[in-house]
């Protein structure tokens, strides 16, 4: 009696530390995590804690709820005078829902002052009317953060928006604008402006490259692990990383593919294993692309030779006719398809469009699953429009946090 006495008491002091049932908590699958918050306050206060989801997140990969597409028509950004304005009758913020988790979120009403979509980094919504408003939206809390203005006017420019989690477990993120020269002639330097939540303020840099470019206006950036990658001219990639100080642009080549040498769309995304993959699409099928790094190719002392050290390696092309005929149920063939978006941190699957339609795309087996979403008898400028896929983390949240 006295044994089983000591060893509840073992048990309960454990259960009463923080850091031991942390420890604990950390081991159990998602599913089983998220039940545990009925246990009581402590532990529905420890769970959704953002100290504890930034541990949970940094043992395994983090589970994202997909919610549905954001549009963004290209036409009207950066406010210009003789440009097309957007009718009264299309919301600014046009969200097309594919679940009812959406559904609500569309019609609640908390999309209407954000502004026009921009970009999305770990469920937050980065939204403004271009050159100089920006607001930030957390989901979780509905709280909505209005940047400063920046410092400088670009008329044109291609952004950068990623998240931070902070050994503190805060969640804090970046903001990067980054000013395009429209115009035949390159440049060797680039101007851009750096928001940081943490500061709640701008810094200015001039960011150089050993050879001319000129970034892609209008673009967002794919950042994977801090590291930023812009669409640039002369089929190139530009990367920068804002985390080694050394303020340079480096340039990859894009591969070149065989189905064809006109390419209707190209996407950027990060692949399972966290490398840049990128995706073309023209008339014909789909190539998908990963650049392989050697190890330590990302330091401040190799980051200048980063295009001897890099090689893209082709992971998969598929004809289009090839895909429908693995999918007879889908009925006629398209006259035109195209690749849209990849998929968050996901090497599987694409989202591709083809008409009003969008469909997930299985890359190993060349499946497609239909993806409905709510409002298709709308019209969308397709070849105008930034249709963005939208992910939100799954985590629980209690207000009890917010002041932890």
């Amino acid at each position: 009696m006295e044994s089983k006495r000591m060893k509840e008491d073992i048990v309960h002091a454990a259960l009463t530390c923080d850091d031991i049932l942390q420890e604990i908590l950390l081991r159990l699958p998602e599913k089983s995590v998220f039940q545990l918050i009925l246990v009581s306050k402590r532990w529905l206060r420890l769970i959704c804690s953002s100290s504890f989801q930034y541990g949970y997140h940094t043992r395994w990969k983090s589970n994202l709820h997909f919610v549905g597409f954001f549009v963004c028509n290209l036409l009207y950004l950066g406010r210009r005078k003789n440009g097309i304005h957007r009718p009264r009758s299309e919301p600014a913020l046009r969200l097309l829902p594919t679940c009812g988790e959406g559904d609500d979120l569309k019609f609640s009403g908390a999309l209407k002052q954000l502004g026009y979509f921009i970009d999305s980094s770990n469920g937050l919504l980065l939204c403004g009317y271009h050159p100089m408003i920006y607001r930030v939206w957390n989901p979780l809390t509905k709280q909505t953060d209005q940047l400063p203005q920046p410092q400088r006017y670009y008329k044109n420019l291609c952004v950068a928006f990623f998240t931070e989690n902070c050994s503190d477990g805060a969640l804090h993120y970046k903001f990067i604008r980054a000013r395009c020269e429209c115009r035949i002639v390159e440049v060797k330097t680039v101007s851009i402006e750096m928001y940081s939540s943490v500061t709640g303020t701008w810094k200015h840099f001039t960011l150089t490259c050993s050879s001319p470019f000129g970034l892609s206006p209008w673009t967002a950036a794919t950042v994977i692990n801090g590291v930023i990658h812009w669409f640039a001219t002369q089929g190139n990639i530009a990367i920068y990383d804002p985390r080694f100080g050394d303020r340079r642009i480096v340039l990859v080549k894009l591969p070149t593919g065989k189905l064809s040498y006109d390419y209707d769309e190209t996407v950027l995304g990060e692949s399972s294993d966290g490398l840049l993959q990128y995706g073309q699409s023209s008339n014909l099928g789909i190539e998908i692309w990963v650049l392989e790094k050697e190890e330590g190719c990302f330091s401040s002392n190799n980051i200048s030779n980063m295009e001897l050290k890099n090689r893209w390696n082709l992971r998969y092309r598929l004809h289009f006719k090839t895909m429908w005929k693995h999918n007879p149920n889908l009925g006629k063939p398209p006259k035109e398809s195209q690749i849209l978006s990849f998929l968050p941190r996901n090497s599987e699957f694409v989202f591709i469009r083809s008409g009003s339609n969008i469909f997930l795309c299985h890359l190993k087996n060349k499946s497609l699953e239909a993806v409905h979403y709510t409002g298709r008898g709308n019209t969308i400028m397709w070849d105008f429009s930034k249709v963005a896929p939208y992910f939100k983390p799954v985590w629980p949240h209690s207000s009890i946090c917010d002041n932890v």
